[in-house]
């Protein structure tokens, strides 16, 4: 049978994904989404909401406990159920996806429900439906948790973020092998509703990947919690019998608990997608893209990817970010008119082998730039950090300057009393005198952090953030006082 024709296949419907069916469908062309799970992948139903409700819960029943030294007595009494109803009903739908699928139909894209694979330049078979995509295809299939090689972990039912997400009941105790962001956020949580917790990171520290004082506050905050952190210990082995989880360490120890949560990291879903057969290896662990978003060179023109596959970090404002680009590339070759209102002119091949039109925003527009990239670590308190961390700059040979200020001395951080651990660091580069990296860490981290982006981002010359007025009495204020010490 002759494939369908259409203007554009999207193959992955994460958050980056989905965004690009809808606003090519509405922008006029012919778009086949496909996706074989829930559209919107892993951030509306097993990762950013859903957790950051817990993390809400967990945090109000924490200021709860906090009035005693602020205004007077308190006590609280943990409940789960709300929590796990709000995200059953409010967030996920009892992890449905209609809602989304009859939003992303009603801008005219077409939805499929299945596994596709991609059988050649520009065509992907699903089931016994075939297409060929005149324009191209836009992968977004996102990853699925990292499982390390662990004798027996495999033959265990051990939790990923998703089974954490969808309990409907605390579990006894936990141990959570993995001391990142995922890791740190859900143990907080299971801890401040009285789970015993114990954290498993094969690194010497906490969030490896951030800045040491990041590592050193995160740690002292979850113990606060009654969190027990074992860093640079190596699981040999785990066993699972009568209800319980025995998991044997390197060091002879053994730490025994009623449920395992593997945060680990992620890996992206490569595998299956038939990206042999366009000149694309299945075996790499990321696809590699250009700064507009197109696949290897091996592919020929007409691929894109968005999203966790790219290798970015595995952030939805990534996916969002990454697929505007990929949506003005698309219009542009397609000679649709721009955000910049540019008309086309003649552009490179499309995956059927004919001329494509293609805009200036193709060549002109705004391309992929990772250099600010925020991340947020969503324990209390906030970890927040844009850019590069101190030893990346001292490793990339910048004359690195860094500044830093204590939360808890600034005059909001003294105000706010009880809860005000946290800090401001601030990594430049001397020779160009603008910030590179940045880190805020407090009670409202990842919203200090928005005002570092823009200077990283925007190379705002340090003396121009130095002769900023920051309002008083601001947590937001420390800024300034990093900026002071800086050297």
């Amino acid at each position: 049978m002759e494939p369908e024709q259409v203007d554009v296949i999207v193959l992955g419907l994460g958050v980056g994904g989905e965004e690009v069916a809808g606003k090519l469908a509405e922008a006029g062309l012919s778009v086949v989404a496909i996706e074989q799970n829930l559209v919107g992948g892993e951030c509306p139903y097993w990762g950013c909401v859903p957790s950051k409700m817990m993390i809400r819960a967990a945090n109000a029943l924490a200021e709860a406990r906090r009035v005693d030294e602020l205004a007077g007595q308190a006590r609280v009494t943990a409940d789960w159920a709300p929590v796990a109803k709000r995200i059953r009903e409010e967030a996920t739908d009892s992890w449905n996806d209609r809602g989304a699928v009859e939003r992303l139909t009603g801008k005219g894209a077409r939805f499929v429900r299945g596994r596709g694979i991609i059988t050649g330049p520009g065509e992907v078979r699903v089931d016994d439906r075939h297409y060929r995509a005149s324009r191209g295809v836009v992968i977004g299939t996102g990853t699925i948790p990292a499982i390390p090689p662990i004798d027996g972990l495999t033959k265990t039912p051990y939790w990923t973020n998703r089974e954490a997400i969808e309990t409907e009941e605390l579990p006894e105790s936990l141990i959570v092998l993995g001391g990142g962001a995922i890791g740190l956020e859900l143990a907080q949580v299971f801890a401040r509703f009285g789970v015993p917790v114990r954290v498993l990171e094969v690194a010497d520290r906490l969030l490896a990947t951030e800045e040491p004082e990041s590592s050193e506050l995160a740690a002292e905050a979850l113990r606060a919690d009654g969190v027990e952190i074992h860093t640079g210990v190596r699981v040999d082995r785990v066993d699972h019998e009568t209800g319980r989880f025995a998991v044997h360490l390197s060091d002879g120890a053994r730490i025994d608990g009623e449920r395992l949560l593997v945060a680990t990291g992620r890996r992206a879903q490569l595998d299956g997608l038939g990206l042999e057969s366009i000149g694309l290896d299945p075996n790499d662990r990321f696809l590699t893209v250009d700064d507009l978003m197109r696949a290897g060179a091996g592919a020929g023109a007409g691929v894109w990817a968005v999203g966790d596959v790219t290798g970015q970090g595995a952030f939805t404002h990534v996916a969002m970010y990454q697929a505007g680009i990929v949506i003005r590339d698309v219009l542009a070759q397609a000679g649709q008119p721009t955000a910049s209102g540019a008309p086309a002119s003649s552009g490179p091949p499309t995956t059927s082998g004919e001329p494509a039109p293609s805009g200036p925003s193709a060549g002109s527009g705004p391309r992929a730039d990772y250099r600010a990239l925020p991340r947020v670590t969503f324990t209390d308190p906030e970890i927040g950090a844009v850019g590069l961390t101190e030893q990346q700059a001292r490793d990339q040979g910048l004359n690195v300057q860094v500044g830093m200020a204590q939360l808890a001395s600034s005059a909001r951080g003294w105000i706010h009393k009880v809860g005000n651990e946290g800090f401001i660091k601030l990594v430049a580069d001397a020779e160009r005198d603008v910030l590179v990296g940045a880190t805020s860490a407090g009670p409202v981290g990842g919203e200090v952090l928005g005002a570092l982006v823009v200077a990283v981002h925007g190379r705002v010359p340090l003396a121009t953030l130095r002769h900023m007025m920051y309002a008083y009495p601001t947590f937001h204020r420390a800024i300034e006082d990093a900026l002071r010490n800086l050297g």
